[in-house]
């Protein structure tokens, strides 16, 4: 269980930050650059949701997982090391990856196949929904960083989970211009 009493503890006024096995590494670490996106990917779903009164199960979709992207942060948080910690981590599993692609398939089951490339727009929550996929894109692209690092690991479900997120977020907002105003397409060369 989760207990903050004190949100200021100073042990990172020296620009450093604890993981979750007890080590001390740079706030520019390679794998705080990579949950703190996670970080991020997950706020951006919180202002999506602001616009999602009409859309419930939607609304449900992304309330999962914006609990999954604390569990990914968890698990990015305590590295894979072999040693013992006194307890088991919090890691991505394979149901969790599923069940986003069982996601994408429900939203995806009624949307029109695309002839263009989309532009990031058309409601408020689709362009939300497009900068939670391009953040998710940068966290993935991070934590493939860090798994090519000597020494890192990070599980393949942590990578397939990011993965496809980005992809239901993708659709998410492809679903929502549906029932709107419908997607801003490139027009390639439109201003030459």
């Amino acid at each position: 269980m989760v207990r903050l009493n004190r949100i200021y503890t100073r042990t990172g006024d020296g620009g450093t930050t604890g993981l979750g096995d007890g080590s001390r590494v740079r706030k520019d670490n390679l794998r705080v650059e990579a949950f703190g996106t996670v970080d991020e990917t997950n706020a951006c779903l919180g202002l999506a949701r602001l616009h999602l009164s009409d859309q419930p199960a939607l609304d449900a979709m992304l309330n999962r997982a914006q609990n999954d992207l604390f569990d990914l942060g968890a698990d990015l948080c305590t590295p894979e090391t072999g040693q013992p910690l006194g307890y088991e981590p919090l890691r991505i599993v394979a149901s969790q990856v599923k069940r986003v692609e069982e996601d994408i398939d429900t939203l995806n089951a009624g949307l029109k196949p695309l002839r263009s490339f989309v532009l990031p727009g058309g409601t408020a929550a689709a362009a939300h929904l497009h900068l939670a996929r391009t953040t998710c894109r940068r966290a993935e692209r991070l934590m493939v960083a860090l798994a090519a690092q000597p020494g890192e690991t990070i599980s393949a479900a942590s990578l397939e989970y990011i993965n496809r997120l980005s992809d239901f977020l993708f659709v998410a907002a492809r679903f929502v211009n549906a029932a709107g105003p419908g997607d801003v397409l490139w027009v390639p060369g439109q201003n030459r």
